[in-house]
């Protein structure tokens, strides 16, 4: 039996809906589909206006086009994060400049976040790591006192919240992710929340190609022009009938997943308390959407010898980011600040596998091949 990280989950009706689509006669962007998407996300989590995108990555584009951002701007990043969350400000010009993670969190160190600020900041962008929250009260108060924006990267977490707030919809701006890995999915895709009405207008036209052809469309304009920069950052109709098809099984699919996370944790909960490995942390104003399950290894060499080890038995686990203020690219910005808490989630954590089509056996199987790794690898039962 091999049992994968992930493997896509279908509720049985995308193939239906984007045939419907097709039907429809109208497969590009802004279609049936896509405004029954818009409509679930903003009754369900009360967005002020959502736009569909291809990626969360097209949503951070456009975030970063949206706030303005040119050369000499700074944008305030968590180092441990995927390169999207930097990229996305580094294209317009921005210096990048990294934060932290907390040591019981990969999540940002709002603590370490004010000392960052300088007159050239222009934005803070937590990123909620396997879909628990930053702090962003902190995160809120330090933006409004010194005049900042902020840009919610909610990649992960759909479904959480952040005091009863729904994550993504407390920032000026917010974008999550619809990727394969994602706990809702259409493949590749994504989606730009917009919490500030002076940023509905022109996000409309950015993702547009710089037009103001979704006012045509609506009969607002007789005709349509270019009147902004922008990109085509729309997605087709066929992916948001695959993901409406998503949606429509949210409550089954999560109910599923916090079911998977809540067995990790119930059953590795002894390798922790023995200090064999830490487990996934859940601030007490944050929900967990059982997005992922991790654990720390103790270093890296750990790490690799668990992995190699649930390899042989055919369990696929993996690391996840590399450090961002240690790539190739920013090797010539870096300032040589240390980030020790980033450091040791880069090197230390393993992703369990985890769908929602896993099942109890497979679980199981994960469960007692890291028990007996440990048990090996400290030469004493557990």
């Amino acid at each position: 039996m091999s049992i994968p990280f992930n493997k896509p989950f279908f509720t049985g009706k995308e193939a239906e809906y984007i045939q419907q689509a097709v039907v429809s006669g109208k497969i590009s962007g802004d279609g049936m589909f896509t405004q029954k998407c818009n409509q679930f996300f903003e009754q369900r989590y009360g967005f002020k206006k959502v736009l569909l995108t291809t990626s969360c990555t097209d949503a951070l584009e456009m975030a970063a086009i949206l706030l303005d951002i040119k050369p000499g701007d700074e944008v305030i990043v968590p180092s441990y994060s995927f390169v999207s969350t930097a990229n996305a400000f580094v294209l317009r010009g921005a210096k990048i400049v990294f934060v932290d993670s907390k040591s019981d969190e990969p999540n940002m160190d709002v603590a370490r976040v004010e000392e960052l600020i300088t007159p050239k900041t222009k934005a803070i962008v937590p990123v909620h790591y396997a879909g628990v929250s930053c702090d962003m009260d902190a995160i809120m108060q330090l933006a409004e006192k010194h005049k900042l924006f902020v840009v919610e990267d909610a990649a992960h977490s759909i479904d959480s919240s952040y005091n009863g707030k729904y994550l993504g919809g407390i920032g000026h701006l917010g974008t999550f992710s619809f990727h394969e890995t994602k706990n809702i999915i259409s493949g590749e895709g994504g989606m730009l929340v917009i919490n500030d009405e002076r940023f509905i207008e022109r996000a409309e036209i950015i993702r547009e190609k710089g037009t103001n052809r979704s006012k045509f469309f609506r009969g607002e304009i007789d005709r349509y022009s270019w009147v902004d920069i922008g990109s085509s950052f729309l997605p087709s109709d066929i992916i948001a009938a695959f993901l409406y098809a998503q949606l429509e099984n949210l409550e089954k699919i999560q109910a599923k997943r916090k079911e998977i996370w809540n067995i990790y944790y119930k059953e590795l909960k002894e390798l922790e308390d023995k200090g064999r490995v830490s487990l996934p942390f859940i601030p007490n104003y944050a929900t967990n959407n059982a997005h992922l399950f991790y654990l720390l290894c103790k270093d890296q060499e750990e790490r690799a010898q668990l992995i190699a080890h649930l390899r042989a038995k055919n369990i696929q686990a993996v690391f996840h980011y590399l450090q961002l203020h240690k790539s190739e690219f920013y090797k010539p910005f870096y300032d040589g600040r240390q980030f020790p808490n980033t450091d040791k989630y880069a090197d230390c954590l393993v992703r369990l596998p985890f769908f929602y089509e896993l099942k109890s056996e497979e679980q199981q199987l994960v469960i007692a091949a890291l028990h007996e790794f440990y048990q090996y690898y400290f030469q004493s039962p557990l």
